[in-house]
């Protein structure tokens, strides 16, 4: 075992000063992303606005669907965030962090995917 300043020294336990890195970049590229998918969905809509009576309501039936998937979706993103900050700051989670990080705006494009696949669109 190796000791330093009476204690033991494991790599996998010390601490990473860069840990908040991923996180970060992983923030500031979901969250607008999210926001503009939101947005987006949101105005989805407006694109049957001038559909006749039988794909109006195939629109709105699915549109009733998509859009609860799609804000679950969203939910799965944030948590998916969360974890990114929340695991600890040991360099042994440095590659789960950098997943999470990846994985977090990953989703929001699959979510905004499979949104984009349930609506009936006229």
């Amino acid at each position: 075992m190796n000791q330093h300043h009476g204690q033991d020294h494991d790599p996998g336990t010390s601490r990473n000063r860069r840990a908040f890195v991923a996180p970060l970049v992983s923030t500031l590229l979901t969250l607008p992303m999210a926001l503009v998918a939101f947005f987006f969905a949101g105005l989805s809509p407006m694109a049957c606005d001038s559909c006749e009576d039988a794909a109006s309501d195939r629109f709105d039936a699915s549109y009733d669907i998509a859009f609860p998937v799609f804000t679950t979706g969203l939910l799965l993103v944030l948590a998916v965030l969360v974890i990114c900050w929340a695991l600890p700051r040991q360099r042994r989670y440095s590659a789960r962090r950098i997943g999470f990080a990846v994985l977090a705006p990953a989703l929001v494009v699959l979510d905004h995917l499979v949104f984009a696949a349930i609506v009936d669109w006229p």
